[in-house]
């Protein structure tokens, strides 16, 4: 008998206290600003060619700045200058190939 008084007293609480918690007043929101304008293309690394004495010149742009050179000396192989961070620093590489070969052949399968 307690159980039952001491379940429907604490209903009768749990309600009281219910209705004196008001939700605080709600404002509605602001509407969302446009999206910003973005331009065609204005994202995408730009390619310009520009031949040196003889060398033809390929300069890959991102945000502005030049990020790689390919470089093509008349009859003779391609080489990259690399300058990934932007810090004028320039790294010369005769392959784009990073060099790294992950194994692909099956080691042990489960039936």
């Amino acid at each position: 008998m307690r159980h039952v008084l001491f379940l429907a007293l604490s209903i009768a609480a749990a309600s009281a206290l219910a209705q004196q918690q008001r939700p605080p007043n709600l404002e509605p929101l602001p509407e969302a600003p446009p999206p910003p304008l973005v331009r065609d293309g204005a994202d995408e690394p730009r390619v310009r060619i520009a031949p040196q004495e003889g060398d033809r010149v390929e300069e890959v742009r991102d945000g502005g700045r030049v990020v790689m050179l390919k470089v093509t000396p008349p009859g003779g192989a391609p080489y990259y200058l690399l300058d990934p961070t932007g810090s004028g620093n320039w790294t010369r590489r005769d392959a784009l190939d990073p060099g790294i070969r992950v194994p692909m052949w099956t080691i042990k399968t489960f039936d």
